[in-house]
């Protein structure tokens, strides 16, 4: 059934049920788009520049052959896995993502009840739609909180203080968005937020002074304000709770950041939506992985799409990946009931995966997973 969309736009309801079409993250994606508007799904879906870097976050995980292996034992077998006290049960986490409210009328409320239920730690949005309290009174689980530094600072430290007494059990700095990207797909088709949704976390914000008359962005109060290495220390005076910073795709960011006692790093080229041009997160992974060495847990966020994928990530290196864009057209196509199945199916491609390489435990994945490695050391690595 059609019901009225933003901009007058019809939209089918969401599903009260998930039909066998939808077997794999994939599949949501045609169901999501005669749910969400067509501006909207230009700002959910859409990259950077020609999207290159947003094609290549999936691709990427194509040219990574996986290694089959028999005859082991998978007696106990887990994929449970703790990160800053927060017990999980896969290696998978819901990527920050602003405005869920565009996909379904319980916004990020419904994300928190799913992940929740699936033993899913979200990471929530500086730019949700709903009050970071209301989001952990829905939530059955651990949340994390995903924070840009404003250019107004006393403004980001009531924020933290929130988030604090809130009860989130993190922190997850972006770091690669100081400005915006440029976003065609967004442009062409006209997108605006509609009226009742809204960053309602940042009401009260100052925001900068606009710029000079004709100035596009050199000279303009935005980009002199921009966050600092200088402020990680000061963030790190305002919380207790660990800091990871996200969107590092260079090894010399890896080192600073440890220098500046960092508690994780996420690989992020922010889902493509930043630099066009940028590689694949799945391709940036090993070099950050070399550098950090186990010192600090090591997350990837970018095109993951199958539990493949995820074992792909932690044969490179991750600790763990986050998932975008495939839960938010689950929440677009059922609501919590799509984001705990599409959660669901992802842990059992990822099970399956684990058998058929014989990987008993997270432990056991490494590099000897992916044929990559086999010219050099074509012997078992187990």
């Amino acid at each position: 059934m059609a019901q009225p969309g933003i901009a007058g736009h019809a939209v089918i309801a969401p599903l009260q049920k998930i039909p066998p079409q939808i077997a794999a993250l994939a599949d949501y994606e045609a169901f999501a788009r005669d749910r969400i508007e067509p501006g909207a799904w230009a700002y959910i879906n859409g990259g950077a520049g020609d999207e290159w870097t947003l094609r290549e976050n999936v691709a990427a995980f194509t040219r990574l052959p996986l290694r089959t292996r028999v005859l082991r034992s998978m007696q106990g077998a887990s994929t449970a896995l703790n990160l800053f006290g927060c017990a999980m049960d896969a290696p998978i986490l819901i990527a920050p993502m602003a405005f869920h409210g565009l996909c379904h009328p319980d916004g990020e409320a419904a994300t928190a009840l799913a992940a929740g239920a699936t033993g899913t730690t979200l990471v929530v949005s500086t730019q949700a739609g709903q009050p970071i309290e209301h989001v952990a009174q829905a939530a059955p689980g651990p949340l994390w909180f995903q924070l840009y530094i404003q250019p107004d600072r006393a403004f980001t430290e009531r924020l933290v203080a929130r988030v604090e007494a809130a009860g989130y059990r993190a922190l997850v700095l972006t770091v690669d968005a100081p400005v915006t990207g440029v976003r065609n797909a967004e442009a062409r088709a006209g997108f605006t937020l509609p009226p009742h949704i809204r960053a309602v976390n940042l009401e009260g914000l100052n925001h900068p002074a606009p710029g000079p008359e004709g100035a596009l962005l050199f000279g303009t109060p935005l980009l002199e304000s921009v966050p600092m290495w200088e402020d990680i220390a000061w963030l790190r005076t305002l919380t207790r709770l660990p800091i990871l910073l996200k969107g590092i795709v260079d090894p010399d960011d890896a080192l600073r950041a440890l220098d500046c006692g960092i508690d994780g790093l996420i690989v992020s080229n922010h889902g493509g939506r930043t630099l066009d041009g940028v590689p694949a997160a799945i391709d940036l992974l090993p070099a950050i992985a070399e550098v950090v060495d186990g010192q600090v847990p090591l997350l990837m966020d970018g095109g993951v799409r199958r539990g493949t994928d995820v074992l792909r990530a932690l044969a490179l290196g991750a600790n763990a990946v986050l998932v975008g864009r495939p839960i938010l057209h689950a929440l677009a196509t059922a609501g919590a009931l799509g984001v705990a199945h599409a959660l669901r199916v992802l842990r059992a491609e990822f099970e399956l995966a684990m058998a058929l390489t014989a990987c008993r435990t997270l432990g056991d994945i490494d590099s000897g997973c992916l044929y990559q490695n086999m010219r050099d050391n074509p012997g078992d690595r187990r």
